[in-house]
């Protein structure tokens, strides 16, 4: 019996193995488009895990350098080393054009730095890159609103409700703007 148990043990093995290797890959990963279609219907508890969801997706850049100056750059604004985390992610878009959140985050970069005018320009490129990006419409409604141009700002709230109609922070910077771009 105890030689049966170690051969029986293998074949489990291989078989739990042949299996996990048979699946096609992302079987299980949920896609941006279907947490989108999620949050339409999502509840106000639920819109917030699946916006994290759909930040997270959006992180990855599929290149481990890449994701590293995006991390590095992220820490660095944690920190509050603006000027370390603007070279950061830099670098990020000078070798991933097309990866929005480097852009995105670079924006945050440059608005924390009081940089306006720049980091308008980085959330004008990740909303050409990734026209569905909450966080850059909310950004880019914030900035608009700061240079008292509340029509503008209020669009650009409403595109963020079209997108995250449970976002009460967007909620409210619409019913406190609408009165003033009337």
């Amino acid at each position: 019996m105890s030689i049966i148990n170690p051969i029986h043990k293998r074949i489990v093995t291989a078989f739990a193995f042949t299996v996990m290797f048979s699946l096609p890959l992302g079987a299980q990963e949920v896609t941006v488009d279907e947490l989108f279609d999620e949050l339409q219907l999502a509840t106000v508890e639920q819109t917030d895990r699946i916006t994290k969801q759909i930040e997270t997706l959006w992180s990855q850049s599929g290149s481990a350098s890449m994701d590293l100056l995006l991390k590095r750059g992220r820490d660095a604004l944690e920190a509050g080393e603006t000027q370390a985390a603007i070279e950061h992610l830099t670098a990020l878009v000078d070798h991933a054009p097309d990866f929005a959140e480097g852009y995105y985050t670079r924006a945050t970069a440059y608005f924390e730095s009081g940089l306006f005018g720049p980091a308008l320009a980085d959330l004008q490129t990740t909303l050409a890159l990734n026209p569905r990006h909450f966080g850059a419409l909310t950004g880019l409604a914030y900035i608009l609103e700061e240079m008292k141009k509340p029509e503008k700002a209020l669009a650009a709230y409403r595109k963020v409700l079209d997108l995250v109609p449970h976002d009460e922070t967007v909620q409210e910077a619409v019913s406190r703007l609408e009165g003033v771009a009337l």
